[in-house]
């Protein structure tokens, strides 16, 4: 049972985050900081300096894609490292019928751990311990995402080659970026055609949310 203040920082987050929480969810949430906190000195899942503000820097944050994909119900992650925002989608997620999250996370250690806290969460989370290009370049027609993101993996144009498979399908990219956001579509523009819109952060003045709509790689 999580303790009332946990359930309280969680129902906290998502005020922040603008998006409205139960208290099973609010429950998955603070278990899943609880594993965070144990796990990462061990694992180093997220920087240590991170943790007293793991509520906002961390839980509203990933929180907050959901306002951008309010229906999707399959989410691919990619770089997933400690499960963000993977497990945490995920605990929103979870009693929505057909829901799923997939992370992709090639470090063994930390993909030990997204296991074993989606298995403590009981959220519905798969697990995929490989390179993103491979995992991605395998990736099973039979499942169709409706979005996938990736939270301080890489710049936005290899980010665009490396989900850009799943986007040729429909998917939607969610990537939350920082100040320089603007040099990273610059930069992208120069080898795709890309139809986006950006918004700006409820959690970071600096940092925009990049919704990614469709992206056509241009000829050279």
């Amino acid at each position: 049972m999580a303790e009332t203040g946990n359930l309280d920082a969680a129902f906290a987050a998502a005020k922040l985050a603008g998006v409205s929480v139960s208290r099973e969810t609010a429950g998955r949430l603070a278990l899943y900081v609880a594993l965070l906190r144990k796990w990462n000195p061990v694992k180093n899942l997220v920087a240590a300096s991170t943790l007293d503000e793991i509520w906002t820097r961390h839980i509203a944050d990933s929180l907050q894609l959901l306002l951008h994909a309010p229906t999707a119900r399959v989410w691919v992650d990619l770089g997933s490292g400690g499960g963000l925002p993977a497990l945490v989608i995920a605990a929103a997620l979870a009693d929505i019928p057909g829901a799923s999250v997939h992370c992709v996370e090639s470090k063994l250690g930390k993909a030990a751990f997204l296991r074993e806290a989606a298995r403590q969460m009981r959220v519905p989370v798969t697990v995929h311990a490989d390179r993103i290009e491979t995992v991605i370049g395998r990736w099973p027609t039979s499942i169709k995402p409706d979005v996938v993101s990736a939270r301080a993996l890489a710049a936005l144009p290899k980010l665009l080659s490396l989900a850009s498979p799943l986007l040729k399908t429909g998917a939607v990219g969610l990537f939350p970026k920082g100040q320089d956001v603007g040099s990273e579509l610059t930069e992208a523009a120069k080898y795709w055609k890309l139809d986006y819109i950006t918004v700006p952060s409820a959690t970071d003045r600096s940092g925009h949310i990049v919704t990614i709509r469709s992206a056509v790689f241009l000829p050279t």
